[in-house]
């Protein structure tokens, strides 16, 4: 079983990465913060003003690291990676898979009934430990409501309209998403889901959250030899990484909506730790981006039996073993792919 790396984020503006011996050496103003041994890493994620050496970047390449740009608000802008690895003949036949609209239909059936059954157990978790909720019942009617939508996802024979049902069952998820805050909820209270920019506080967080699952997903579908931008469910679109999106919708709910609702519950996130723009966007401070990120990498570090395999693993390690599992179906391995769905 693979061994789950950790990632290095660096968030400081002005922070400058580079090769020191085999360590990654995080240097601000002239000084060297941090050194991390680059065969402990899986990947390093940049966020704003963050600059690195060409000799870091060809040595990263070489070891198999990822390394990621992003704005200061988490847009993704590049991503540098060495030779891509994997079965040529596994690629084939995932291109095959993906040109015939009936055989995509498979795996993208199992993504998007795992992301609605995930979803539902959110909004079920929400009424069970918080007895304080003042829309229980309108909470309960969406839980219902998904239940019968599971069902109209199995019997889907049409790529479009399997995309319908994907995007009801998340409207109506968002529609009742600000009901599961307890604490800060006048602070924190979203008007539907809003990407680009983030129009609330809450938005903000899930973008940002959602931006780290991508370059997760991407480092996992490269790790199993698989095209990262080739999807069943997202259509080709020059630039996005169809299948690391394709994967990730397993794990909306259950990871980066899980935390995200956490953090706010729990206080470990002010309203004072957003800024907004000239456009309207809203993006986390330096210090909020923090919180969050060293929230995430010690959820990443939980425990968990895998549903399928049986197995005790990480939760961060769940995105790798889920890119195997599609690696094993497309090879015949496997007569489905098990997609993941939270007990």
């Amino acid at each position: 079983m693979k061994r789950h790396a950790n990632t290095l984020f660096v968030t400081t503006d002005g922070a400058y990465l580079r090769k020191e011996g085999q360590t990654v050496a995080v240097r601000i103003d002239g000084e060297t913060r941090l050194r991390v041994p680059l065969h402990h890493l899986d990947g390093i994620v940049t966020m704003g003003r963050v600059g690195a050496s060409p000799a870091l970047l060809g040595a990263c390449g070489e070891a198999g690291v990822s390394v990621s740009f992003h704005s200061s608000r988490g847009r993704f802008l590049a991503r540098v990676t060495g030779f891509t690895p994997g079965n040529v003949l596994l690629r084939r036949e995932q291109y095959r898979c993906a040109d015939d609209p009936a055989r995509a239909l498979v795996p993208a059936r199992a993504i998007v009934a795992a992301k609605i059954a995930n979803s539902r157990t959110v909004l079920l978790r929400a009424c069970r430990d918080h007895a304080d909720l003042t829309q229980r019942e309108q909470i309960q009617h969406t839980t219902a409501y998904l239940s019968g939508l599971m069902d109209d996802v199995q019997r889907a024979t049409d790529p479009q309209v399997l995309r319908g049902f994907e995007g009801d069952g998340a409207k109506r998820y968002f529609a009742v998403f600000d009901q599961m805050l307890t604490s800060q909820r006048d602070e924190f209270r979203m008007n539907g889901r809003s990407r680009r920019p983030p129009t609330d506080n809450l938005n903000a967080m899930l973008s940002f959250v959602y931006t780290i699952l991508t370059h997760d997903a991407r480092s996992a579908c490269e790790s199993a030899g698989l095209d990262p931008a080739v999807g069943f469910l997202h259509r080709d679109r020059p630039g996005r990484p169809g299948l690391a999106l394709d994967l990730i919708e397993e794990f909306r709910a259950f990871l980066a909506d899980r935390l995200v609702l956490s953090l706010i519950n729990r206080r470990q996130v002010a309203p004072e730790g957003f800024d907004r723009g000239e456009t309207g966007g809203v993006a986390m401070n330096d210090a909020t981006r923090k919180t969050v990120l060293l929230a995430l990498q010690k959820r990443k570090q939980d425990e968990i039996t895998h549903p399928f395999l049986n197995e005790k693993t990480t939760v961060g390690l769940l995105l790798h073993l889920q890119a195997q599992l599609l690696a094993r179906f497309l090879r015949g391995d496997l007569d489905a792919y098990p997609p993941f769905i939270a007990r």
